[in-house]
């Protein structure tokens, strides 16, 4: 488009009382929008009284105060398994005794399989997640005592 055309264009935008022009010739178009000096007033969104759920934390924080023991929890976001293999033997059951550096389980997380490793020496009092199961960050997903 010829900027002549566009000039004139601007020109009758101001001699009128139009706010915004479009034109299209062929495959080109030109908007031109006039912002001008008006009272605008904004869009405000109406207020709504929601219920506010419960925080799911409080209830977590409760059943980890009534566990004795050291936590293990999910350093990362994946898939929790108990074996090495499907056809080996889990790293740990209830009532093994592991010390510190032995290996708990494995998470995959983006296909990597991360070793989990005992930070405490003790015993293993539970194992709150099924194999092959999707654990969070910073779940709990194993107790030493």
């Amino acid at each position: 488009m010829d900027i002549r055309k566009i000039k004139k264009l601007i020109e009758m935008l101001q001699e009128s009382d139009l706010t915004e022009i479009e034109v299209g010739q062929g495959e080109e178009s030109v908007r031109i929008t006039r912002g001008g000096s008006q009272n605008i007033i904004p869009n405000t969104p109406s207020v709504q009284q929601v219920a506010v759920p419960q925080p799911i934390i409080e209830s977590t924080e409760k059943v980890d105060e009534a566990v004795s023991g050291n936590l293990v929890t999910s350093p990362i976001v994946g898939t929790f398994y108990r074996k090495p293999g499907p056809d080996k033997d889990p790293f740990i059951r209830v009532g093994d005794t592991v010390e510190v550096g032995d290996v708990l389980c494995i998470i995959e997380a983006m296909k990597m399989m991360n070793e989990i490793k005992s930070e405490f020496s003790g015993k293993i009092t539970s194992i709150n997640v099924e194999d092959g199961q999707p654990v969070e960050f910073d779940q709990h997903i194993i107790t030493i005592d």
